[in-house]
């Protein structure tokens, strides 16, 4: 079955089989991306899965307030997916942005699940290790596909709810042990030879910027970058390094991808929002002795004054390969918050004294003296 692949209308007109042959002609194609780096806008971006009403049930025009808060904040990258609120998270934000201009920001969003028009019931779906989480979503039907006719179709109804005509970036979603269990080798193996192959025509062709995984595991990450075959861009790794958990980021997968140039932009760097005072860590509720690391953070930051949210970013932005942080927020003044993080100086004893007290992992690269 042959199905319209949304391009950018004048430059990029595509109409592609499902099937995606890739022929010599196609092969011979020259890249027309950049690195991550210089693709984001900024090191700053926003993470939208707080939009799709994660956790709660969020009033529209806090919603909307919220991104507005973000753009006159200056950021100018927005990450999304269908996943989030069965599409809702896409929804807000396409009506958010629906009157600025296109060129002026970056917009990434997710394949590998295709949301329906039919309804279901939200208790039942089956989000792995994710539980509930977007409960408050909508109740439109989601079905996992990372084929390459579903990869096409996913983009389709993206671009649709994001009110526009081209996405940047897309991340293949969570081909990861956290949401398919045991079974996870056999749903990224369909995704390599589905929507792995797309992806990386839809580069080749100019249609989409650059792709690769948005996950929760460096698992997919490593397999991925070993193979031979289809080559993404960078990376979206979501709660895998911040300083309640980088170690094995650090050790298997930070430093290959920097060496080839790529790039990872760093989602959920408050780890669900226990670095800050939260209740969750990793989606659900905080274990006490990820509580009382925090305490023990906290009790070195409140002696160096500085807030948990600077430490949190200015960790993960120390790594060279990392491009961007996107935290989430659901209310216009935690934007204030992250951009003031942003602002804060964080004196070299600080790091110094995270790093003896063993909170920070001793090869993990820290920002520069001040």
């Amino acid at each position: 079955m042959n199905i319209l692949a949304e391009c950018i209308e004048g430059a990029h007109s595509l109409f592609v089989d499902a099937s995606l042959v890739v022929d010599d002609e196609t092969l011979s194609l020259k890249r027309t991306t950049m690195a991550l780096k210089d693709l984001l806008p900024g090191k700053l971006g926003f993470g939208t899965a707080p939009l799709g009403n994660m956790f709660r049930d969020i009033p529209n025009a806090e919603a909307r307030e919220t991104v507005d808060a973000a753009w006159n904040d200056g950021i100018r990258y927005f990450d999304t997916a269908p996943f989030y609120g069965a599409g809702l998270a896409e929804i807000r934000l396409g009506e958010a942005l629906a009157e600025k201009p296109r060129k002026d920001y970056v917009l990434s969003t997710k394949v590998g699940r295709i949301v329906l028009d039919e309804l279901e019931d939200v208790s039942a779906r089956d989000l792995g290790e994710k539980g509930d989480v977007f409960k408050h979503g909508r109740a439109n039907k989601v079905v996992n596909d990372y084929s390459a006719d579903g990869t096409l179709r996913s983009i389709e109804g993206s671009l649709k709810r994001l009110k526009t005509d081209h996405v940047e970036i897309v991340w293949v979603h969570d081909v990861a042990q956290d949401f398919y269990g045991d079974e996870w080798l056999s749903v990224f193996e369909r995704a390599r030879k589905g929507a792995f192959k797309a992806l990386d025509r839809l580069r080749d062709e100019g249609v989409i910027r650059a792709w690769g995984l948005g996950v929760n595991r460096v698992e997919p990450i490593e397999l991925l970058l070993a193979l031979e075959g289809p080559k993404p861009d960078g990376f979206l790794l979501a709660g895998r390094y911040t300083l309640l958990d980088h170690d094995r980021a650090l050790q298997r997968v930070m430093p290959d991808v920097a060496a080839r140039g790529l790039g990872i932009v760093v989602g959920g760097p408050y780890s669900s929002g226990a670095l800050v005072g939260g209740p969750n860590f990793e989606y659900a509720p905080a274990r006490p002795e990820i509580l009382a690391r925090v305490a023990r953070i906290k009790a070195i930051a409140d002696r160096h004054g500085i807030s948990m949210k600077a430490a949190g970013l200015h960790f993960a932005l120390a790594n060279p390969a990392v491009a961007a942080v996107i935290p989430g927020a659901s209310q216009p003044s935690r934007i204030a918050e992250d951009r003031a993080a942003m602002r804060e100086i964080v004196p070299t004893a600080f790091w110094s004294e995270l790093r003896e007290a063993g909170l920070v992992n001793r090869d993990a690269p820290l920002p520069l003296a001040r």
